[in-house]
């Protein structure tokens, strides 16, 4: 069974002109055997998230033929456009939509679904759409289309602004993706009017950004994130969120866009596997979004100086939104125009600087919590999600059903790289169920294809073991299947056990169920509506790597030690010596000291 969504790398998509060439002549011919004698470019299928398609459609003809000239289109534009501006532009309120402030207004919005009162809850975005699509075919007017039709969009538009900040709560669902969208429109809309309106709107735009979307940022591994669906980030959203940032720094010049564009592309860099593999997110937790994205992970890897486009996109949407068919689609077409428009070029090299929630060298990487408790390990392309043992989820020592990952302070972090070697050191106080303090030492070791683990902290009563992960996916090609099992290897006892009852509380790798499938009947809300993570957070039991203790460790210690991405026999030795608590395998030694005069972990490696 492979994972639907994630597929290859956003980066090998290729984006010279010539491709993009191609792929308008491709929307070309679609669109001219599709026209209605109506005018309507919608995709037959359509049903929802449809009120600005055809005008997504219109537009991207319009960028053809300012690129092409192909004298076939300007007929097409004005029809289509005749279309939506007729058919699509809706006035009268949407019977049962919640989100008014201002009823009976007049002002016109798109509809998510086209029947009225069907599903109302939609209009908002649906609106920001179509005022993104409408700004681009303003912008791409000149020469073909008619200035009458050209004033009608303009006020269309205008309209549109009004009632997604007048008429309408701002921002009602709560997605950093749709608010930052309307705030582009804006700033882009404000290119058509005259002087005072235009800086009017602009002041508008900026002063919306800093006070309902900025000022409501949430925290999340170290950075301040635009919320998403009430969550810190989703990975679907989260990298669109960040295009739409790129387009308002491209046209905007202000620097705040440019700052928290920077935030939001290390932390993606943070989160994501060096396989381009994230889940996680209050919307989706592995539906991953595809050239929506690349605007913003092209611009900020190019600025960040890292490879971000290692993301795994969606390939059935690789250069455009497509119904089953593969048809094109005009939802979210503005961003195929904006990419197109941008000349960035990908930086497809790791960035080497060392970041607190991440270790990543070669074909390994672990992308770590606000908890520093690893979400995602990688290590011989098989990826591992935190295991759940009594309703307690993570990585670490385990006694009696409880895990000792959450710190009770501050958790220290110490990075070293030999050259041959990096590694991590993550010192964390623990309070276990005996109220006793423990402080649990987690080093990681890699060389770039295996990853070492070793987990000490102060003796505990009974048999403890190590839960040492949960083997989910595993790379296939340009694929990722799912997977029950991994290359893994103890120092001490190993065994990779399931769960015995059964139930959606009870994740089996074994089963042909993804971890989304799984989190959303957990969830309290209907799938699309409710957050999978909360859902998966009821998880009671999982599959898991359970690892024993190293044996003849210091008597006063229990040492676990673990390696990633290799099945062979591992030997661990651990001893106190002069210089700290001494770690020793084939691949290298490690030392962990005595804090300084910080309290900051020492770490010394040597291979």
């Amino acid at each position: 069974m492979h994972l639907p969504r994630q597929l290859g790398p956003l980066h090998d998509l290729p984006d010279t002109p010539e491709a993009y060439d191609a792929v308008l002549a491709d929307v070309i011919e679609q669109a001219l055997a599709r026209l209605t004698p109506e005018g309507s470019l919608e995709h037959p299928d359509a049903d929802d998230d449809i009120g600005d398609t055809s005008l997504g459609v219109t537009s991207l003809l319009a960028l053809a033929w300012q690129r092409s000239k192909d004298p076939r289109l300007p007929e097409a534009v004005h029809r289509s456009l005749a279309f939506h501006l007729r058919e699509r532009v809706y006035r009268e309120d949407n019977p049962g939509y919640p989100n008014l402030r201002v009823r009976n207004s007049g002002l016109p919005y798109a509809r998510y679904v086209l029947e009225a009162g069907a599903h109302p809850i939609g209009d908002w975005p649906s609106t920001v759409w179509a005022l993104l699509q409408a700004v681009n075919v303003l912008d791409l007017a000149e020469g073909l289309v008619e200035e009458e039709q050209r004033t009608e969009l303009l006020e269309v538009a205008r309209g549109y602004w009004r009632w997604l900040t007048e008429a309408t709560f701002f921002n009602p669902q709560e997605a950093g993706n749709q608010a930052i969208g309307c705030v582009v429109g804006g700033l882009m809309l404000a290119r058509h009017l005259p002087h005072a309106p235009a800086d009017a709107m602009r002041e508008r735009a900026l002063r919306l950004y800093l006070d309902e979307i900025r000022a409501r940022r949430v925290l999340d591994r170290g950075a301040l994130l635009p919320p998403e669906h009430r969550g810190a980030y989703d990975n679907n959203y989260g990298p669109i969120s960040l295009s739409f940032l790129a387009q308002a720094h491209r046209i905007s010049g202000e620097p705040v866009f440019a700052e928290d564009g920077d935030a939001l592309a290390r932390y993606i860099d943070a989160r994501l596997t060096g396989g381009g593999f994230d889940n996680g997110g209050p919307r989706y937790s592995e539906q991953h979004s595809a050239f929506e994205s690349v605007l913003g992970l092209r611009y900020f890897s190019a600025r960040v100086g890292s490879d971000l486009g290692r993301y795994r996109g969606d390939s059935r949407w690789a250069r455009y939104a497509a119904q089953a068919d593969g048809g094109v689609d005009g939802h979210f077409a503005w961003m195929l125009v904006w990419q197109i428009q941008d000349g960035t070029g990908w930086h497809r090299e790791p960035s080497t600087a060392p970041a607190r929630h991440q270790l990543r060298v070669g074909t390994v990487s672990v992308a770590f919590d606000d908890r520093m408790t690893p979400s995602v390990v990688e290590a011989g392309g098989t990826y591992y999600l935190p295991a759940a043992v009594n309703r307690q989820h993570g990585f670490g020592p385990v006694l009696d059903g409880f895990v000792f990952c959450r710190p009770m302070g501050e958790v220290r972090v110490r990075d070293v790289c030999t050259g041959t070697l990096t590694a991590k050191l993550v010192s964390k106080p623990v309070v276990g169920r005996d109220h006793v303090l423990r402080h649990v030492r987690s080093l990681y070791v890699t060389d770039g294809t295996r990853l070492w683990t070793t987990v000490a902290l102060e003796r505990l009563p009974g048999e403890p073991y190590l839960l040492a992960g949960l083997p989910y996916a595993a790379d296939d090609g340009d694929r990722v299947r799912r997977t029950a099992t991994g290359a893994v290897a103890s120092a001490g006892t190993l065994r990779l056990t399931h769960p015995r009852a059964t139930g959606p509380e009870h994740f089996d790798a074994r089963a042909e169920l993804a971890q989304e499938q799984a989190a959303f009947a957990l969830a309290a809300d209907p799938r699309g509506y409710g957050n999978p993570d909360e859902g998966w957070r009821h998880l009671v039991s999982s599959t898991a790597y359970e690892a024993g203790p190293v044996p003849d460790a210091p008597e006063d210690l229990h040492v676990f030690a673990v390696r990633y991405g290799s099945a062979e026999p591992l030997s661990v030795a651990v001893e106190r010596t002069g210089e700290g608590l001494t770690v020793r395998t084939d691949a290298f030694t490690a030392v962990i000291g005595a804090d300084d005069d910080r309290g900051e972990p020492v770490l010394t490696l040597r291979p």
